[in-house]
């Protein structure tokens, strides 16, 4: 099967341009089996597809809930979850990349950096230092290993994390527009039509490739140099966001 893992939608991304079904018409039409939506810190995405989507529609394109989380610490990194599973506090980001892991692991799931070779402060390789890098690493389930928005050194660099832990690629297009969507795929060599399937498949150790091709209409390419003040900015934004999350997170954690 023919997934795209890493999906932005108008429902649950602010910058997102195709609303889910618009994504799951067009990857259809060009040969994906599925699915994997991960807007940042939100299911709203996912929901929408839920709510909405004919019995025939789920029949034919499998849609899978995941979340992009925005760690305080580590950057970006996608999980999933079980099917059936609901964690309030993956919709609060601000959580440390060691205590998100262990919340995803007990109840399930699995989770992998996203695009870790990427820009500062969103990305594994450029966020956390590196003796601390390896003890997480061990501990990830995957990694996404192309990513269409990122540059060929980006990718190269996942590729080789990938390789020295000995850990399975995803690849995704982290599209947000129509033009980007279903520019990178990873194929499994399973019929996948849950959560479950999918974090039973991976972690069953079975071959998972995945390719695509690079898409260079980003907001970085269109920014150039000016590019590095919006990636200050979004630091400044996740940690406010993340401090405002503090009392709702504890009160989660209590539950958990």
């Amino acid at each position: 099967m023919k997934f795209d893992m890493h999906c932005h939608t108008r429902e649950g991304s602010m910058d997102g341009k195709v609303s889910i079904k618009e994504y799951a018409e067009i990857l259809k039409k060009a040969g994906f089996s599925g699915m994997l939506v991960t807007d940042h810190n939100t299911y709203k995405g996912y929901r929408a597809w839920r709510d909405t989507a004919t019995a025939q529609e789920k029949q034919e394109f499998t849609v899978l809930k995941g979340i992009e989380y925005d760690t305080i610490d580590s950057g970006h990194v996608l999980v999933i979850m079980p099917t059936g599973v609901k964690l309030r506090i993956l919709e609060m980001r601000g959580l440390p990349v060691r205590v998100l892991i262990d919340i995803v692991h007990k109840n399930g799931g699995i989770l992998g950096p996203a695009h870790p070779g990427g820009e500062r402060y969103l990305s594994l390789l450029k966020t956390k230092k590196k003796k601390s890098k390896a003890d997480v690493m061990n501990k990830f389930d995957f990694v996404e290993v192309f990513n269409a928005c990122e540059p060929y050194e980006s990718n190269q660099e996942a590729q080789n994390l990938a390789e020295i832990y000995d850990k399975p690629g995803f690849g995704g297009s982290d599209s947000h527009r129509s033009d980007c969507v279903g520019t990178a795929y990873t194929r499994l060599s399973d019929d996948i039509r849950t959560e479950s399937d999918l974090i039973e498949f991976v972690k069953s150790g079975a071959k998972i490739t995945c390719g695509g091709v690079l898409y260079n209409k980003t907001t970085k390419d269109k920014l150039g140099k000016l590019n590095h003040v919006l990636v200050e900015s979004f630091f400044v934004y996740n940690k406010m966001a993340g401090l405002l999350r503090l009392r709702r997170r504890r009160i989660e954690l209590r539950k958990i």
